[in-house]
């Protein structure tokens, strides 16, 4: 048997072998996603190691926020528009024959960056509408924090009745801020307005309340 015939015949073995080969067991690597904010850009890729490349992803149970999808190249992005906890299954399925498929839970939390609330709903005491709002600072940064309360009547007049500038630290959760002031006799719509504004990124986030019913002050002039 000479040189050549060996070397071929090994080779031919080597390539066999090769072919023959198991891949690597399909794993998913990618970490817990990061948190989404409200009606603000999201992107969150998936990743994937092991098998036979390129990969396929899709949800396979639970429902991602609306305004958000998942590509099947695994990239989860858009905008949501609703808060919570998102629970999901994801699967990705590999390109080898037969293909193999893998599946991990992953929670997507979404919350509000500038979280607005009424602590204590307006209302009549004698000739003056009074309440409160609750604010929450849910990011990792300052704001430049403005919030500003009208009492609206009926016929389009509109009465500062609170405002407040300051800045309102990271991680603020639930403070306070009341407002309230004496108006003529009438009937009146409160409408909030809040604006937190991060300076360094030129990102504003801006929330609103209205009372869903007008409120009207029966004395005064």
């Amino acid at each position: 048997m000479n040189r050549t015939f060996i070397f071929i015949f090994l080779a031919a073995l080597t390539l066999a072998a090769q072919q023959g080969g198991s891949p690597d067991p399909l794993q998913i690597i990618s970490p817990a996603p990061n948190r989404a904010f409200l009606r603000q850009p999201y992107e969150f890729q998936l990743a994937a190691q092991g098998g036979v490349p390129p990969y396929q992803w899709d949800v396979s149970g639970g429902v991602l926020p609306r305004g958000m999808k998942l590509g099947s190249d695994g990239l989860i992005s858009g905008a949501p528009v609703e808060i919570g906890d998102f629970q999901i299954r994801v699967t990705v399925t590999d390109s080898g024959h037969p293909a193999r498929e893998l599946s991990k839970e992953i929670v997507l939390h979404v919350i509000a960056p500038l979280l607005v609330e009424w602590s204590r709903y307006p209302k009549i005491t004698g000739q003056r509408i009074e309440g409160a709002a609750r604010v929450s600072n849910q990011t990792g940064q300052d704001f430049d924090f403005t919030i500003v309360v009208l009492a609206v009547n009926e016929i389009g007049r509109a009465t500062a009745i609170g405002y407040q500038h300051f800045t309102l630290t990271q991680g603020t959760v639930d403070l306070e801020i009341p407002f309230g002031e004496n108006l003529p006799r009438g009937s009146y719509e409160v409408n909030l307005d809040a604006v937190g504004e991060v300076a360094a990124t030129d990102i504003i986030y801006r929330s609103r309340l209205v009372t869903s019913e007008r409120l009207q002050v029966q004395v005064g002039p």
